[in-house]
C-alpha cells in the first residue's frame, strides 16, 4: 500500500521505518523534524512514563525493550544498556510494568541514599537522541522513504495519492484531529557535559518535581518537571536552579558539571495511548499518539501494531 505517517518524532519514525520494513511504499511528512521534535528533548530512559493503559503499555513496552536491547550492537544508533535505581522515600511493591524487563532487583538497604528505604535496581537502554533520531532518519533514507517538512490544517490533506494515513502527531493531534482529551506535559531539562557517570537515578517522590539523572556517551541529561496543562516552552532560570539543586543532592559531583543547554518539551498525556483505525471519507486513518513520557519507551513496540493494522487494510 501507498502510506504517508504525518509526524516525525520518534513514534512517526518507527512506524514509517517498520511499515516499509514489511513492503509498504511509505512516506513521511512533519511540520518537525530532528531538534525541533518533542522527541529530540526526551530523556530516552527505558520507563513506562505517564502511558496507559497499563497491559498494552506493558506489552509495547517489552517489545522496545528487546528492539533497542538489540540496537547496543549497532554503536551508530546511539543505545546502550544502563543499570540505574528507583529510589523511593517508602516500601514500595513491584512496579505493573514488572514483565516488560527480564529482570528487576531491589537495592539493598545499605546503598540506599539518605532518606530513601526502597529502591529498584534495574539494566534499560538509554537512547541518545541526538544520536538516534538521524540514525532512523538514515534508515529511512536507506529504505527509501522521503521525509518532507510539511503543515498541514487538517489531516484530509495528507491523503494525496496515498491509500492510508497514519497520524503520529503526539500534542497536534489535538488541533489535527480535534482530540480535546490530549493534554500537554511541561517537561525541563538541562543537558550537561559527560563527567564519568554511568548509572541512571530517578525519584518520583513529588510528581510535578522530578529527579532523574541519565547518562549518555558525551553527556548526561538532568531533570525534571512535569507541569500538566503547562505550554510554555521557554526556559526558566528558576527552575533551571532547583532542577541542578533536587539532582546534585542525589548526585553531588553535579556541583562541577558544564552545562551544554536547557531544553523544554510538552509531553503528550492522554487517558490512554491512541492506537487504532479509523475509517474516514477520504480514507483509513491508523493514529498512533497520546504516548505521555514514554514515546521513546513505547515507540518500537506501537510501530509493530501500526504495521500489523496497515498492513491489515490491504
Amino acid at each position: 500500500m501507498r502510506v504517508r505517517v504525518v509526524g516525525a518524532g520518534v513514534v512517526g519514525l518507527t512506524s514509517a521505518l517498520r511499515l516499509a520494513e514489511a513492503g509498504h511504499q511509505v512516506d513521511v511528512v512533519a511540520a518537525e523534524v530532528g531538534t525541533g521534535t518533542t522527541s529530540s528533548v526526551a530523556a530516552a530512559l527505558w520507563y513506562p512514563y505517564r502511558a496507559y493503559p497499563e497491559a498494552d503499555v506493558t506489552r509495547w513496552s517489552a517489545t522496545t525493550y528487546q528492539v533497542l536491547r538489540g540496537l547496543t550492537a549497532d554503536p551508530s544508533a546511539g543505545v546502550r544498556m544502563r543499570l540505574g535505581q528507583e529510589l523511593f522515600r517508602q516500601h514500595t511493591a513491584d512496579p505493573w510494568w514488572r514483565d516488560a524487563v527480564p529482570e528487576l532487583g531491589r537495592v539493598a538497604a545499605g546503598r540506599l541514599p539518605a532518606g530513601y528505604v526502597d529502591g529498584y535496581e534495574l539494566s534499560v537502554p538509554v537512547v541518545d537522541m541526538a544520536t538516534h533520531l538521524p540514525w532512523l532518519l538514515g534508515r529511512l533514507a536507506t529504505a527509501g522513504v522521503v521525509v518532507r517538512i510539511r503543515h498541514l490544517e487538517d489531516l484530509a490533506e495528507a491523503f494525496e495519492d496515498v491509500d492510508a494515513v497514519v497520524n503520529c502527531t503526539g500534542l497536534g493531534s489535538r488541533e489535527l484531529v480535534h482530540d480535546a482529551s490530549l493534554t500537554p506535559v511541561r517537561g525541563q531539562v538541562i543537558v550537561v557535559a559527560q563527567f564519568g557517570l554511568t548509572e541512571w537515578l530517578l525519584d518520583q517522590t513529588d510528581p510535578e518535581r522530578l529527579v532523574y539523572v541519565v547518562p549518555r556517551s558525551d553527556t548526561v541529561l538532568l531533570g525534571g518537571t512535569a507541569e500538566e496543562g503547562d505550554e510554555d516552552v521557554n526556559v526558566r532560570p528558576a527552575t533551571t536552579e532547583a532542577i541542578l539543586d533536587r539532582c546534585s543532592r542525589l548526585v553531588p559531583a553535579l556541583d562541577q558539571a558544564r552545562i551544554l543547554r536547557q531544553r523544554v518539551g510538552l509531553r503528550p498525556a492522554r487517558p490512554t495511548v491512541r492506537l487504532e483505525t479509523e475509517f474516514t471519507d477520504r480514507g483509513p486513518v491508523v493514529h498512533c499518539y497520546g504516548h505521555g513520557g514514554a514515546g521513546v519507551t513505547l515507540s518500537y513496540g506501537c510501530a509493530e501494531d501500526v504495521a500489523h493494522l496497515v498492513s491489515g487494510l490491504s
